[in-house]
């Protein structure tokens, strides 16, 4: 799929993430809306992945760490054939498997539950290292909320990992500038994640997040730097406009006009909604 029709699946996703938002009535559409182009490029065209065989041992393996976006992540799921796009209707029921943060036990094709902000980065850190000890080639990507940076367990795996040289380590920070209580400059005090990563002996880059053609170039050394863990800082935006910069889309719910509005500005049909 070239850049271009990256682009137009990224439009789909997000028509997808509302439509799942409110036919479940849950929150976090915004979490879910600003990491999809990084997700589409990332899943679409890097990742080394068998949806036919989920448990390939060769798989890179990712981890949804800010586990309340996961509607983009069921959505690209779903699309490349881990479960049937169907099930997307089931997002955020009782007892789906698409729970409204991700439970390995309920959808075996996670890697990981997540949801308690913060433990992601450990979790990909010691999977790879895991992996490291049994001669794989498999890769490990973590994606991560710029406000939960504000955890401290994120730096003690960020140090873990450099002491460990864990070159076959990704970690993309979604830098979408809103967290639940406000703007993440104004509560994270403006420091830049680039600079941090760089200080806990990371190699470390900052690229727009919504040109995904920019985020796959900065990914072509990977690893950035021999021996080092890399990370890319994504400054995101969630790609309707009504919604953009708005701190209550964190948890506010679309109505049907906002639906309508919405999938009327992606110009996209969601997926498991077609007929």
């Amino acid at each position: 799929m070239d850049v271009d029709g990256l682009h137009e699946k990224a439009r789909q996703i997000r028509a997808t993430c509302v439509k799942m938002a409110h036919h479940a009535k849950e929150g976090h559409l915004s979490s879910a809306l600003s990491p999809v182009d990084p997700l589409v490029a990332l899943f679409y065209s890097w990742l080394r992945l068998y949806p036919k065989e989920p448990r390939h041992p060769e798989r890179d393996r990712f981890i949804l760490s800010k586990g309340h976006g996961c509607s983009a992540l069921y959505a690209i799921m779903a699309d490349l054939g881990f479960f049937p796009v169907e099930l997307l209707r089931d997002y955020g029921r009782e007892g789906s498997p698409l729970a409204s943060h991700p439970c390995a036990h309920a959808l075996p094709a996670l890697e990981a539950s997540s949801g308690s902000l913060g433990i992601g980065l450990g979790l990909a850190t010691g999977m790879l290292y895991g992996l490291r000890l049994k001669g794989s080639a498999a890769r490990a990507v973590v994606l991560l909320g710029d406000g939960e940076c504000n955890e401290g367990s994120v730096w003690e795996a960020a140090m873990f990992a450099a002491a460990q040289r864990l070159e076959k380590l990704l970690a993309v920070v979604d830098y979408n500038g809103i967290q639940a209580v406000g703007r993440s400059d104004e509560l994270m005090g403006g420091a830049s994640l680039e600079e941090k990563f760089r200080a806990f002996g990371w190699a470390a880059r900052t690229v727009d997040g919504s040109d995904i053609g920019a985020f796959l170039a900065a990914l072509k050394p990977f690893p950035f730097e021999e021996g080092k863990p890399s990370a890319v800082i994504v400054r995101t935006r969630l790609g309707v406009s009504f919604m953009e910069g708005d701190v209550l889309w964190h948890y506010r719910v679309p109505s049907d006009d906002d639906l309508r509005r919405s999938l009327e500005e992606l110009a996209a049909r969601p997926l498991g909604w077609e007929a």
